[in-house]
């Protein structure tokens, strides 16, 4: 069976505000934690009003204070806005605070405009891309607390030191990306949802490549995608289509309400994923899965079989928070996850109750 985990961006739908985006995500991650989800990971953007999460190690420790046992995460950390050792301090926190359940997934795309990356950077100007395989080296040793005597910053450490480090993943929508997980010997988070190339033959090459390491001996590869699931197809159409002009409008502003005619369906003439600018960016983007639940769960089965993932991670986003919420409920009873998932440890009887 597939093991099923959520990538949450936190959006903002329109006439709500961020902070109700915020505690959204929070709810999402209890009631995927019902569901049986294994890992719940959030993203970073900035400076974009239609998504809330600016700060996904702030947000982790809400996700994971308010669930049991869902592995908490990020999804990821764009490592050349920051000082590794911040992260690793950041992130050591996290993982001293809910033992064995911290991921720091870590990334390279900026997240943001070009003006934002260079306000984020520490004196105005974001390290290139060039210097983030020394960037990933230091931030490993730093978790590990192996720093070499040879590095020029020999004698810092990371604290708190946890029992247990958070699991570093590396995340990836390019070839070069894949590469470098392999190279460090690290689980990879292939994001065929952002990806404009076909991830099956990288993963492949991710996995011939791979250089086995002491956190992680053998390749581990999660698949992330895009999917609004709904009971009918015409359901599913009509939430999606206006996620899909949303997306092709740079996600610019809220996400907004989709326009049903009066029987619900999607009306054609007035579809957003119609418009010219929907229509002139989606060859170039990764699509949505949309439709009934045999429908998306035979599309993602798919996918996965493609790449040979260990995991499905699933990112939906839709204007109607109970909606999303929905779609969750549908994949996880069409991948059969309701009848795997057992009880969280705060349903498990304690042993002075029996």
């Amino acid at each position: 069976m597939t093991r099923l985990s959520v990538l949450d961006q936190s959006p903002v739908p329109e006439g709500s505000t961020p902070g109700e985006a915020l505690r959204n995500t929070i709810d999402l991650a209890r009631r995927t934690e019902a569901l049986g989800y294994h890992r719940y990971w959030v993203a970073e953007h900035h400076g974009m009003a239609g998504l809330a999460g600016s700060s996904p190690e702030a947000l982790i420790g809400s996700i994971a204070a308010a669930t049991d046992r869902l592995r908490v995460g990020s999804g990821g950390v764009m490592l050349t806005h920051y000082a590794p050792l911040k992260v690793a301090e950041s992130f050591c926190v996290l993982a001293s605070l809910y033992p064995d359940r911290i991921d720091l997934g870590v990334g390279r795309a900026p997240g943001s405009d070009h003006l934002t990356a260079a306000a984020l950077a520490r004196g105005g100007t974001r390290l290139g891309i060039e210097y983030y395989p020394s960037q990933v080296t230091e931030l490993l040793h730093l978790v590990d607390d192996t720093l070499p005597p040879h590095s020029p910053i020999q004698g810092v450490r990371a604290t708190p030191r946890p029992d247990e480090p958070p699991e570093v993943w590396l995340l990836a929508s390019s070839a070069d990306s894949a590469a470098y997980a392999a190279h460090f010997g690290l689980p990879l988070g292939w994001a065929d949802f952002i990806a404009q190339v076909d991830g099956a033959p990288i993963v492949e090459a991710y996995r011939d490549q791979f250089q086995p390491s002491e956190r992680c001996p053998e390749p581990r590869v999660l698949l992330c995608a895009s999917a609004v699931c709904a009971e009918t197809d015409a359901e599913a159409e009509r939430i999606v289509s206006a996620v899909r002009a949303w997306r092709a409008a740079g996600l610019r502003g809220p996400v907004p309400a989709p326009e049903p005619t009066p029987d619900g369906r999607p009306d054609p003439a007035h579809d957003p994923a119609r418009r010219p600018e929907a229509l002139a960016v989606q060859p170039g983007r990764r699509s949505i899965a949309t439709g009934s639940p045999d429908r998306v769960v035979e599309r993602l089965s798919s996918m996965v079989e493609a790449t040979g993932a260990e995991e499905l991670m699933v990112v939906t986003i839709c204007h109607d928070h109970e909606a999303r919420v929905r779609s969750y409920e549908l994949l996880a009873d069409g991948f059969g996850l309701g009848a795997a998932a057992g009880p969280s440890p705060s349903d498990a009887p304690s042993e002075a109750t029996g």
